[in-house]
């Protein structure tokens, strides 16, 4: 089993207070690169250490949506949603509601704008569907046919999905589910790893029974000038 390849090293969003989420030039570039790698793959899911997934989740879709391409951005965890929070939008109906048939579609996704001197394009629409209210069934949620056929229903009207998935430890079959409707896998992690804790991680993601592309590190690095 070879290492997992770090395929960019970003920063942290330089505000996520649900009024400013923002990444710096060099942080596009090399997440511009780790979208052009994922081709004909249309439904990634974001795993890994717990405070690093939601940031690569968010800059990913973001960077591909402003590149032109639709992009949807579907929050997973629902044992521990932040999203809302982290992007101003509505903190509920969200996931855990639709897959529980108590919301619609259009309940549920949230168009978030984009804004910035990085786009070369008319940037796409980047859709948003939160967790919702927080649950304790994450396994079952995502388990239920319904998540399959909303996750189909994506699949056909973006380019490109974005599965904010639960941590790569502790998930139990949450993170199992998840990863049964996506194409490949990315880990987010919160340092370079070493060559023993790159092995593992990608050991982990193969687990998973979906192909690992790489991982993202996400650090404090240092505002461009």
């Amino acid at each position: 089993m070879s290492k997992l390849a770090v395929l960019a090293e970003i920063g942290a969003p330089t505000s996520s207070n649900g009024r400013a989420w923002g990444l710096r030039r060099s942080d596009l570039e090399g997440l511009g690169a780790v979208g052009a790698r994922l081709e004909d793959r249309r439904v990634v899911l974001v795993t890994g250490h717990e405070a690093a997934v939601p940031t690569v989740a968010v800059a990913l879709a973001g960077v591909v949506a402003a590149a032109g391409a639709a992009t949807a951005l579907v929050e997973c965890d629902v044992e521990r949603p932040r999203l809302a929070a982290d992007l101003g939008l509505a903190a509920e109906p969200g996931l855990h509601e639709y897959l529980r048939w108590e919301a619609t579609p259009a309940d549920v996704v949230q168009p978030l704008a984009l804004a910035g001197s990085a786009a070369t394009v008319e940037p796409a629409a980047l859709a948003c569907v939160v967790a919702g209210r927080p649950g304790g069934s994450a396994r079952a949620l995502l388990g239920l046919g319904s998540f399959r056929h909303m996750t189909t229903k994506l699949r056909a009207a973006y380019g490109l999905v974005v599965l904010l998935g639960p941590p790569l430890e502790g998930a139990a079959g949450a993170l199992d589910a998840a990863a049964a409707v996506a194409d490949c896998s990315i880990a987010a992690l919160v340092e370079r790893p070493s060559r023993r804790v790159a092995k593992a991680n990608r050991e982990a993601l193969s687990r998973l029974q979906v192909p690992p592309l790489g991982a993202v590190v996400v650090n404090a690095g240092t505002p461009d000038e």
